[in-house]
C-alpha cells in the first residue's frame, strides 16, 4: 500500500469514527424534544453525553485537518463547494454547545425550552447535514478541468444524498436510542428500550436502500465488493441490534450500531475509491487518490506523527469512557 492509500484508509477511519461517536450524542440530542417528558429527564440524558460530547466532536476537527494536510485538492474543491451547508453545520454545533452550557443558567420554563430546541437542532441539522455531504463524496460534482465546482446547491442536494442524509438522521437516532438504554435506568431506559426496538425497520430499509444504490452508481469501483460486504453488514448489525435491545443486552446492542455505522462508512469509501471526489462532468476531472495527495514527503512526515499518537488518543478516550460509564437516572437529578 502506498502513502497516498494509506491515508485514504485513514481519512476514512477519522471520519467513520467521527460518524460512529458523534452519532449517539446527536441522537441523544434529538431524544431531548418528544421523548424526555420532563426537565429532569431532559437533565438525565444530557448528562448522559455530557463527559463526552465535545471529545467526540474532536475527531471532526481532526478528519477534516487530515483532509486539508493529505488531499489538499479534496479538500480545497470539496469544502468550497460545500460551503454553505458546512456554515449551516458549524452554527448548529456551535449554538449545540452554547445550550449544553446555558440552559441552566436561567430557572425559567420559557429559557429552558428555547435552549433545548436549539439542542434538538444542533443535532438533528448536523446528522442529516453530514450524512449529505459525505454521501456528495460517492456520488461526485461537476468538476471542471481545473477541479474547480461548477455547479449549484441543486448539484449537492440531490435524492441520493438526501437519502444519505436520512440514514445518517437514521442511524443516529437509533445508536442515541441505544446509548440512552445503556447509560440511564428506570422507566427512562425502559422506554428507551422500546424506542430502539422500533426504529431498525426504518433505519435497515434506508441503509439497504443506499448501500445498493451506492454500489450500482459505482459499479466501476475497483473495491466495490467491499461496498457490497459492508452494506450487508450494516443491515445484519442493525437488525441484530434489535434482538439484543429486546434482550436487555444494551451493550452489545449499542456496539451493533456502532459497527452499523462502521458499515456504512465502508459502503461509501469502499466504493468511492480510487477516486476521493469524481467529476460527474467527465471522468477525466476527476479527483483521485494519485492526483489529490500531497507530496510523499509530507505524507512520509504525517505518518510518523500520526502512528504514535493515534493509539494514545484511543487509549485516552476510551479511558473517560470507562471512568463515566455508571448508569444514571433521575433520581440523581436534584
Amino acid at each position: 500500500m502506498d502513502l497516498a492509500t494509506f491515508w485514504f484508509v485513514l481519512v476514512a477511519v477519522l471520519w467513520i469514527g467521527y460518524l460512529a461517536l458523534e452519532g449517539f450524542d446527536f441522537g441523544v440530542g434529538m431524544l431531548t424534544r418528544r421523548f424526555a417528558r420532563d426537565d429532569r429527564e431532559r437533565r438525565v440524558l444530557i448528562n448522559t453525553i455530557g463527559p463526552v460530547w465535545d471529545g467526540n466532536e474532536v475527531w471532526m476537527v481532526t478528519a477534516v485537518g487530515a483532509t486539508f494536510a493529505a488531499f489538499p485538492e479534496w479538500y480545497a474543491t470539496a469544502w468550497s463547494a460545500y460551503y454553505l451547508p458546512l456554515v449551516a453545520i458549524l452554527v448548529a454545533l456551535i449554538l449545540r454547545g452554547l445550550a449544553f452550557e446555558y440552559r441552566a443558567k436561567h430557572d425559567t420554563d420559557g429559557w429552558r425550552r428555547w435552549w433545548d430546541g436549539v439542542i434538538f437542532w444542533g443535532s438533528a441539522v448536523p446528522a442529516f447535514l453530514w450524512g449529505v455531504l459525505l454521501a456528495g463524496f460517492a456520488q461526485g460534482l461537476p468538476l471542471d478541468a481545473r477541479h474547480d465546482f461548477t455547479g449549484s446547491l441543486a448539484d449537492i442536494f440531490t435524492p441520493y444524498t438526501l437519502l444519505g442524509g436520512v440514514v445518517a438522521l437514521a442511524i443516529s437516532l437509533l445508536h442515541g436510542a441505544h446509548y440512552v438504554a445503556l447509560k440511564t435506568v428506570g422507566d427512562v431506559r425502559a422506554r428507551a428500550r422500546s424506542l430502539a426496538a422500533r426504529l431498525p425497520i426504518p433505519a435497515g430499509l434506508a441503509i439497504a436502500g443506499f448501500a445498493i444504490w451506492t454500489v450500482n452508481m459505482r459499479g466501476d469501483g475497483s473495491v466495490t465488493w467491499i461496498a457490497w460486504l459492508a452494506g450487508a453488514v450494516a443491515v445484519g448489525l442493525v437488525v441484530g441490534g434489535q434482538r439484543m435491545i429486546r434482550d436487555g443486552r444494551e451493550g452489545w446492542a449499542f456496539i451493533a450500531t456502532f459497527g452499523a455505522v462502521v458499515a456504512v462508512g465502508a459502503v461509501l469509501f469502499g466504493a468511492l475509491y480510487p477516486d476521493v471526489l469524481p467529476s460527474t462532468v467527465d471522468t477525466a476531472d476527476s479527483l483521485t487518490v494519485a492526483n489529490a495527495s500531497s507530496t510523499g514527503y509530507t505524507l512520509t512526515v504525517m505518518t510518523w506523527v500520526a502512528v504514535p499518537f493515534v493509539p494514545v488518543v484511543l487509549a485516552y478516550q476510551s479511558w473517560v469512557y470507562w471512568t463515566f460509564r455508571r448508569r444514571i437516572g433521575v433520581q440523581h437529578i436534584p
